[in-house]
């Protein structure tokens, strides 16, 4: 699916990266708390010599921070990413002085620096990401050359071995990147997720609505079809009673006419009449030749095979009208009829449990390094690498999930070893028991208004 039609199911804003204020506020209340009790358990119970007004000082930085932000900022506001970098910058660079107060690399609760950095991962984007961590590292390299010493009732300096202060320095740095790392990436693949399950629901939304809207039109074109006609009956009766009369003659042929291009207007928007029940199933292959039609013109021929397996029974199964399953095969046809040099295939098979359908081209097909990734969002490349065509694999995205809704599963191949066909192939199965519709019956059809505030 092109690009430029991918983004349009979005809504607008939908991939802003915004943290919430509250969670980040919420975090660094447990931080102070953490941190005052961490200092006077150091003080009281293990007997550290501590700067104390210094360390309660830089810890009252962050209650006064939190407190404005809370007063500044209603619970529910999200910071933009500008905000957010500053807000978790200033974390960093809290804990950054309350280390140095507290023996640098020396105190094991450096490790905490990866704290910030890792929300950001989960939170923000990548740029905001590699500044945060350049940042927690350059004050992590620094703590480790200079820290006020750690030393207990007027002891020696409690000081790691240079190694092992190496080592120290070498696992924060390494866990910053690994942990930010991971939780970007994992962010990342959760949020094409979301944004690919949006995109499908917009897609059904819409085909939804324009299956709504035409059976509004269709039962509008039922509904004044019989006013119509008597206009048009009246308005010949008049027009030869006034024979006599030419400029009212003129007058009444005119409303004929005009009823007549009402009558005609509305036949060709809509045929079917009232929100009939009978339309919501039909025969198989004319339910995939609805979804081929707006790519039946195009370059490539679209060619149909429908047959029943050897032994099955002949008679073509009725399936269900569903509107993701036409959207979905809309989708998969536009990609067989894009790349194909010449020819589609369609390829219809069905017997007592399934009923299968196949769509191949003669085009260049899928590389295989990615037939494995079919069917994921947001691919970074059209499968068959074709210059201005980039996508993100959504089209193939929605149409597996809507299928996969309706029951099927579907499977992505290359057709070697097909004489002449040795394009890309999506074969489609179907359980008879999720698609078939064996209600015969028609029931009653609905009426205008309910099909119009559906």
């Amino acid at each position: 699916m092109p690009e430029r039609l991918s983004e349009s199911l979005l809504p607008p804003g939908h991939d802003r990266n915004h943290i919430r204020l509250q969670t980040l506020v919420n975090v660094r209340w447990a931080a102070v708390i953490g941190q005052t009790v961490t200092v006077l358990t150091a003080w009281l119970v293990l007997g550290l010599d501590l700067p104390l007004m210094g360390c309660f000082a830089i810890i009252a930085a962050m209650v006064a921070a939190n407190l404005w932000a809370q007063l500044r900022n209603a619970p529910g506001y999200r910071l933009p990413q500008r905000e957010a970098i500053v807000f978790l910058a200033f974390d960093i660079a809290q804990l950054a002085a309350l280390l140095y107060l507290t023996g640098g690399l020396n105190n094991p609760f450096a490790i905490l620096i990866v704290g910030p950095v890792t929300i950001s991962a989960t939170s923000l984007s990548l740029r905001a990401t590699l500044v945060l961590a350049g940042f927690a590292l350059a004050l992590t390299s620094l703590l480790g050359g200079y820290h006020v010493p750690l030393h207990a009732d007027g002891g020696p300096d409690l000081n790691l071995p240079r190694l092992h202060l190496m080592g120290f320095w070498a696992a924060i740095v390494v866990a910053t990147l690994l942990l930010a790392t991971f939780a970007l990436r994992l962010t990342q693949e959760t949020q094409r997720m979301s944004n690919a399950l949006v995109a499908t629901q917009t897609a059904l939304a819409r085909e939804q609505k324009l299956h709504d809207l035409g059976g509004v039109v269709a039962a509008a074109a039922h509904e004044l079809g019989t006013p119509l006609a008597t206009i048009k009956l009246v308005s010949a009766e008049l027009e030869d009673e006034l024979g006599d009369r030419p400029e009212q003659a003129a007058d009444a042929a005119l409303i004929r006419q005009q009823a007549d291009r009402c009558r005609d207007i509305l036949r060709s928007m809509g045929q079917a009449g009232k929100d009939d029940l009978h339309l919501h199933a039909a025969p198989f292959q004319t339910v995939v030749a609805e979804a081929a039609e707006p790519h039946a013109g195009r370059a490539a021929a679209i060619l149909y095979d429908f047959a029943p397996e050897q032994g099955a029974d002949p008679a073509r199964p009725r399936i269900r009208r569903a509107p993701e399953t036409i959207h979905a095969l809309r989708n998969l046809i536009q990609n067989a009829v894009d790349f194909a040099a010449q020819s589609v295939w369609i390829v219809g098979r069905w017997d007592d449990d399934e009923i299968r359908l196949s769509i191949t081209d003669d085009g260049p097909g899928y590389p295989p390094e990615m037939l494995r990734h079919l069917g994921d969002p947001f691919l970074r490349t059209r499968p068959d690498g074709r210059t201005g065509y980039a996508g993100m694999g959504l089209g193939l995205f929605i149409s597996k999930t809507l299928l996969e809704r309706t029951g099927a599963r579907i499977a992505f191949a290359n057709g070697a070893g097909r004489p002449g066909r040795r394009g890309a192939v999506v074969e489609i199965a179907w359980p008879r028991e999720r698609i078939e519709d064996t209600d015969t019956s028609l029931g009653e059809n609905k009426p205008l208004i309910a099909l119009g505030a559906r």
